[in-house]
C-alpha cells in the first residue's frame, strides 16, 4: 500500500491560519486518527492530503513522493465525505461502479464483480437495484465507503463519516469499518471529533487543536499519558491538579495543591521537573476509589462533598467539592455526603511543567 508523510505543512486563507506546521507519517496499512474539536484543522489537513486544496508551506509525499500539483483524480485516493455524497438518480450498484468509469477494477476482475465483491464486504448484497433514498444512513454510510473503495485506492480518506448517525449505528458500523481496513490493509485517514471513537477503531491517533498537532500516540498512550493539558481535558474525562513540585524520588514526585500533598509518578514524555517547578497533573474520574474514612492508605487521599451525581447505567458520574476545587469522579454505588477519595501515583499523569 502507501506511507503518507506531511512535513511542516502549513495552510493559511488570508491573514487566518488554519494549519501551522503539521508534521505527520501514516504507516502503510496503518489506521491512522486525526481528532479535535471544530476548527482545529482535522478536515483542513485531509482536504490538502486528498489535492481538493493546496498548502501554503511544506511537503506531503506518498511513498516519498511530492504530491505537488498532482490532482485527487490522479493520487489514487478513496474518500468518504460526511454527507456520503451519494448519486441520488443513481442506483446502489451504479454509485458503487462510478469512480470505476475512469479506471479498471483492481485484480482483472468486471466491473460488475468488483463492486458485488464490495457489496457483500459490506454487508449489502441483493441491494444493488435500490436508490440512496430507500437506504437508511447506515446503508447509505456502507454504500458511500464502497465506492471509495471500488477503485482500489493507495489512501482512504474518511471525513467525520458516522457524525450523522446515532450512537448505536455509530457504534456497530466504527467496528465494521475497522474489520473492513483490516481486511484490505489500506492506509487510512480518519477524521473525527468524538473522542471514544477515534480511540475505539485507530492504530495511531493525533490529538489537533488550533491548527497544531497537540500529541500523537496509540489511543492508549493518548488516553493514559496525555501529554499536554488539553489532551488531558479534551479526550475523556478528568480532574486537573495545578501544584508546585516539593520533593522527587526516584520519578515519583511530591506535589504540593494547597495545603496537600500528592506522590505523583512523572512518566509523560520521560519528563521529570525539579523541585519548585509548577507542574500540572491528572487523575482520570475512574481512577478516583472511594475508601472508608479511617482506612489506611499508603495513596493520595482527598476528602471532598458530593454536590450532583449522573446516572449512566453502568456507572454513574459525580461531581465533588475539594476546597472550592471540583472533582469528578466514576463509581458503581450512589455517592451523598462527605467522602474520602484516594489514588495511587501510578493513577496520577503529569501533563505540563511550567518551570523547574
Amino acid at each position: 500500500m502507501t506511507t503518507l508523510d506531511l512535513s511542516g505543512v502549513t495552510k493559511r486563507y488570508g491573514d487566518a491560519t488554519a494549519l501551522n506546521d503539521v508534521s505527520l507519517t501514516i504507516d502503510d496499512g496503518e489506521f491512522f486518527t486525526l481528532v479535535g474539536p471544530s476548527g482545529c484543522g482535522k478536515t483542513t489537513t485531509l482536504r490538502l492530503v486528498a489535492g481538493f486544496e493546496s498548502p501554503t508551506a511544506g511537503r506531503i509525499t506518498f511513498d516519498g513522493r511530492d504530491v505537488r500539483g498532482v490532482p485527487p483524480e490522479a493520487r489514487g485516493i478513496g474518500v468518504v465525505f460526511q454527507n456520503y455524497a451519494l448519486f441520488p438518480h443513481m442506483s446502489v450498484a451504479e454509485n458503487v461502479s462510478y469512480g470505476l468509469r475512469f479506471s479498471d477494477p483492481p485484480g482483472g476482475v468486471s466491473t460488475g464483480e468488483r463492486v458485488s465483491e464490495l457489496l457483500s464486504l459490506v454487508d449489502l448484497a441483493g441491494f444493488e437495484d435500490r436508490e440512496p433514498t430507500e437506504l437508511s444512513g447506515g446503508q447509505q454510510q456502507r454504500v458511500a465507503l464502497a465506492r471509495a473503495l471500488a477503485p482500489g485506492p493507495r489512501v482512504l480518506l474518511l471525513d467525520e463519516p458516522m457524525s450523522a448517525l446515532d450512537a448505536g449505528l455509530r457504534e456497530r458500523l466504527r467496528g465494521q469499518v475497522k474489520e473492513i481496513q483490516r481486511e484490505l490493509g489500506v492506509t487510512t485517514l480518519y477524521v473525527t471529533h468524538d473522542q471514544e471513537e477515534a480511540l475505539a477503531v485507530s492504530d495511531r491517533v493525533a490529538v489537533m487543536h488550533d491548527g497544531r498537532v497537540e500529541q500523537v500516540g496509540t489511543p492508549r498512550d493518548i488516553y493514559d499519558w496525555p501529554e499536554t493539558s488539553f489532551v488531558a481535558s479534551f479526550v475523556g474525562d478528568n480532574n486537573l491538579l495545578e501544584g508546585q513540585v516539593v520533593g522527587r524520588d526516584d520519578g515519583v514526585l511530591d506535589v504540593a495543591v494547597d495545603e496537600a500533598v500528592f506522590s505523583v509518578t512523572a512518566r509523560a514524555s520521560g519528563r521529570e521537573p525539579n523541585v519548585g517547578a509548577d507542574v500540572t497533573f491528572g487523575v482520570r474520574p475512574e481512577r478516583l476509589q472511594v475508601v472508608d474514612e479511617g482506612a489506611s492508605s499508603n495513596g493520595n487521599r482527598v476528602r471532598a462533598r458530593v454536590t450532583r451525581s449522573e446516572f449512566l447505567g453502568e456507572t454513574t458520574r459525580v461531581w465533588l467539592d475539594w476546597n472550592g476545587r471540583e472533582l469528578t469522579a466514576r463509581t458503581t454505588d450512589a455517592l451523598a455526603g462527605a467522602v474520602t477519595l484516594a489514588f495511587e501515583a501510578d493513577d496520577a499523569h503529569l501533563v505540563s511543567v511550567d518551570r523547574g
